[in-house]
């Protein structure tokens, strides 16, 4: 019987009762008789000759030049997890999982000897097993390793839950990510995904010449977002630190410091809400190039999500969420406020004011809170009533200065800024603009800022005299850069929450 027929249990398991704890306590008793056996149930090495995916290929190649009298056969040595087992009497039939790919192995009384194969009902599902032997097809035709030895390499004390079984309880998915990848190995092609899309944008920026750095996660004022922080303390200095809600100041200082294109893929924490798009710890690619601005920086954005997407996908086009995103160029691109007049239609650009925005904010159906200011407002239009519409790709462009401290004003209009945001099937995956790099300017930003703090905004950002210094040295005309790698890596793996495509997501403590 191959394992196409098998259910994927443990046949001795099955008979035992008492939940986990109990399975654990016989897992035990199997690990004593390995040991009074004097066999080490915790190996040191394996010498594979290759991973099973690699075997398979090499196996169906030889099938080319098989005949009847004389079929195909490959030695081999393989190792892996045991993710199912049938015993048959004198034959056991067991399928073993690697990182890459999954075959099933005969183990028979003769072949393998009667010691070894008694030892064999020691065996569990979740054992790391070596074997050595030879790849051939059964009569059924499943390639199948037909072991002469084996080694035991881990023993298993705690069962996982099988896939037959399935593991489907989110919250034990995302606490215990090692039991959903053991569960549901598709889940270990989201992270490689991901893992790809990292790689392809790294070599990507290298290739066009940027420099990839590292800056402090520890900051002695947090910068360069509008974030609440996380605070530490450090002992010898005495002194609370912030983690890092940003890069960006620190990588500017890089451009005053005379580096001219400079990246950072880089961990973030704000101390903020937690939902689907959103986790307090997260990952964020930031770059800047001197003598750029926003909007040769938008090509360039495009020109990259564009050639990462194809990478990773295979295609100019991937399903997310039941729709179907093209990435083709070029990308629709639209000034923010006639985004606003077009999806929420409304007109909030031919008004300054606090309280008539605030009125016709609240016309079409938007919340607005006593202490959000105009800038504030604008932005609570776009993400209600302006980005659920943004389902292929668009940058929005030209954001009011109250909301964008760090942006340069807008050449001739001194009420926006040099901003723009990507959106992707209705998810912003960045953030962007011309830099500001006029220190006079910035600090009149910061104090801004730091008035709306005083008046209740937690998120506001602190002045930040050492940045100020570093302008007043001088900055060259930049333009920089952020995309949300989290975001980024839940559509091109189409899942609809941040924690599908972040290995350990924060959670609540048990």
């Amino acid at each position: 019987m191959t394992s196409d027929n098998m259910p994927e249990q443990d046949m001795n398991e099955s008979e035992v009762r008492g939940g986990e704890a109990e399975l654990r306590r016989h897992r035990l008793a199997k690990l004593a008789r390995i040991q009074e056996r004097n066999e080490n149930p915790y190996a040191y090495l394996f010498d594979r000759s290759a991973v099973i995916a690699d075997v398979r290929r090499q196996f169906e190649a030889l099938e080319a030049d098989a005949t009847e009298d004389a079929p195909a056969a490959l030695p081999a040595r393989l190792a892996g997890r045991i993710v199912a087992r049938r015993i048959q009497g004198k034959s056991t039939f067991l399928d073993i999982r690697d990182e890459g790919g999954r075959v099933q192995v005969f183990l028979g009384q003769k072949q393998v000897g009667d010691d070894a194969y008694e030892a064999a009902k020691d065996l569990d599902i979740g054992d790391f097993l070596g074997v050595c032997g030879t790849v051939k097809r059964t009569r059924r035709g499943e390639i199948t390793l037909f072991a002469e030895r084996y080694e035991l390499l881990s023993k298993s004390l705690r069962p996982a839950a099988e896939k037959y079984h399935g593991l489907s309880d989110v919250e034990t998915r995302y606490r215990h990510r090692y039991l959903d990848m053991v569960a549901n190995p598709e889940v270990n092609d989201v992270f490689r995904k991901r893992i790809r899309m990292i790689q392809v944008m790294r070599e990507w920026l290298i290739g066009r010449g940027y420099l990839e750095v590292e800056t402090p996660m520890l900051h002695p004022i947090p910068g360069g977002a509008t974030a609440r922080p996380f605070i530490t303390h450090h002992n010898t200095y005495d002194h609370d630190f912030y983690l890092r809600v940003a890069p960006e100041l620190y990588l500017k200082k890089l451009l005053v410091g005379g580096f001219e294109k400079v990246f950072e893929i880089n961990r973030c924490f704000r101390n903020e809400g937690v939902d689907t798009r959103h986790n307090p710890e997260f990952t964020t690619m930031e770059l800047y190039e001197a003598y750029q601005d926003y909007m040769g920086l938008m090509d360039e954005t495009e020109e990259m999500l564009h050639d990462v997407v194809t990478d990773v996908v295979g295609n100019e086009t991937f399903a997310y969420q039941d729709q179907t995103i093209s990435v083709a160029r070029p990308w629709k691109r639209m000034p923010l406020f006639e985004a606003i007049r077009n999806y929420a239609e409304i007109d909030l650009e031919s008004t300054r004011n606090r309280d008539e925005a605030a009125k016709r904010a609240e016309s079409v159906g938007v919340e607005i809170a006593p202490e959000m200011g105009y800038g504030k407002i604008v932005d609570e239009v776009m993400s209600a009533r302006v980005q659920p519409h943004l389902v292929q790709p668009t940058f929005l462009y030209d954001y009011p200065i109250e909301v964008s401290p760090l942006a340069k004003k807008k050449r001739g209009n001194d009420a926006l800024t040099e901003r723009f945001q990507p959106f992707i099937a209705c998810l912003e995956v960045g953030n962007a603009f011309s830099e500001l790099n006029d220190p006079i300017d910035q600090r009149a930003r910061f104090e801004a800022q730091a008035a709306l703090r005083a008046a209740g905004d937690d998120e506001a950002q602190f002045l930040d005299e050492d940045f100020i210094m570093a302008l007043e040295v001088g900055m060259p005309p930049a333009a920089g850069l952020g995309i949300g790698l989290d975001r980024l890596a839940m559509l091109l793996t189409d899942s609809p929450s941040i924690r599908d495509v972040i290995l350990f997501p924060q959670l609540r403590p048990e």
